[in-house]
């Protein structure tokens, strides 16, 4: 394997929306949430590790889960888990990220990827990412990959690329925010247009240079640790600043700003696994098109329905249709799947009577 590649997989989230199986002290990227054997930070783990040596994939997270990762990650060193003492958004822990890499390596190329997205076909996948670095090589370039949008989504961003580039990498016109649905039929119509994925590729000097040109007193402020980085002191520097550091997404620091940010059209099957509603979308159905994880069902006149249960528990129902049932130990929910969203608000109701249950 190439020694100048790298990755940052990102699990640092919390997930909310995954309510009550995914929780603040144990999010959803540390559950198989398809009922497939590997929770979802090992399936990405394992996809990356196909191109990236396994000793430079850098896992970025929340300092609370810095034991979850070790006892998930088994091959994974302590020198490899980033921790963050606090939540900044994605932007702050990928400089610092990307600092550490290019101490290390001056050479290095990398690839950010969360660590809960769902992605069957890793062959593509692979061949994507090999492809993009081949253009990072050779270019001063902020890449990203897009998914070809299906129908019109108004729960992701958009990229909306240049029409008549006919390369791999077109160059990026603009990034779009999360559109209404009569906007996101016109982007699907006009036919440049790819749902944002958040799966970065760069050189670490390009990311680097990037900052710098672009977020000038974020890259100041992890800058000053550019000696203690990968030294014993480093600890004690991000515990020190980290808090310090603006709260923003990668998107809005340097992606919306730079000149030299290229797209290339995935191809691979991608879900972002968001929702309840999306891995409903993602799992195989019964003759009723009920979805179920680890659960039995006993059905009458029942259909279109999330279960999600612990192993093997038998599921009784009866004229329910379109819900997400999910049993988790001292929490039952049923809820309408047609109002997914709104989970995450039932999340800070339910913290106002027990913040143990969240």
């Amino acid at each position: 394997m190439n020694k100048n590649y790298y990755a940052i997989l990102m699990a640092g989230g919390v997930g909310s929306r995954f309510w009550p199986v995914s929780t603040s002290s144990f999010p959803k990227q540390f559950h198989d949430m398809l009922g497939t054997g590997d929770t979802l930070i090992q399936k990405t783990f394992n996809r990356l590790s196909k191109l990236i040596p396994s000793e430079n994939i850098y896992i970025l997270t929340n300092e609370k889960y810095n034991d979850l990762v070790l006892e998930q990650l088994p091959q994974v060193t302590q020198k490899q888990v980033l921790l963050e003492p606090a939540m900044r958004n994605t932007a702050p822990c990928i400089l610092y990220a990307s600092l550490k890499i290019q101490k290390e390596n001056p050479d290095a190329i990398m690839i950010v990827a969360p660590s809960d997205h769902w992605i069957e076909d890793e062959k593509a996948f692979t061949k994507n990412v090999q492809d993009a670095f081949d253009f990072c090589l050779k270019n001063d370039a902020l890449m990203t990959l897009g998914i070809q949008p299906t129908f019109p989504n108004t729960g992701y961003g958009y990229i909306e690329y240049n029409k008549t580039d006919e390369n791999l990498a077109k160059k990026v016109s603009q990034f779009r925010e999360k559109p209404d649905y009569n906007t996101a039929k016109e982007f699907i119509a006009q036919g440049n247009f790819l749902w944002n994925a958040g799966i970065f590729m760069w050189s670490a000097s390009s990311v680097v240079k990037a900052f710098k040109e672009n977020e000038l007193g974020l890259y100041q402020l992890f800058e000053k640790g550019i000696d203690v980085y990968n030294t014993e002191f480093e600890h004690d520097f991000i515990q020190n600043n980290y808090a310090k550091a603006e709260n923003i997404s990668v998107d809005y620091a340097i992606m919306e700003k730079a000149k030299n940010v290229y797209v290339s059209s995935a191809a691979f099957d991608w879900n972002d696994l968001g929702t309840w509603g999306s891995l409903y979308d993602k799992l195989d159905k019964d003759s009723d098109n009920n979805a179920l994880v680890n659960s039995q069902i006993l059905a009458e006149d029942a259909s279109g329905n999330m279960i999600r249960t612990t192993k093997d528990k038998l599921v009784v129902i009866d004229g329910i249709k379109d819900y997400i049932i999910v049993d988790k130990e001292d929490v039952l929910m049923i809820y309408p799947k047609s109002k997914e969203q709104d989970i995450k608000q039932i999340v800070n109701r339910v913290k106002a009577l027990d913040k143990s249950l969240t």
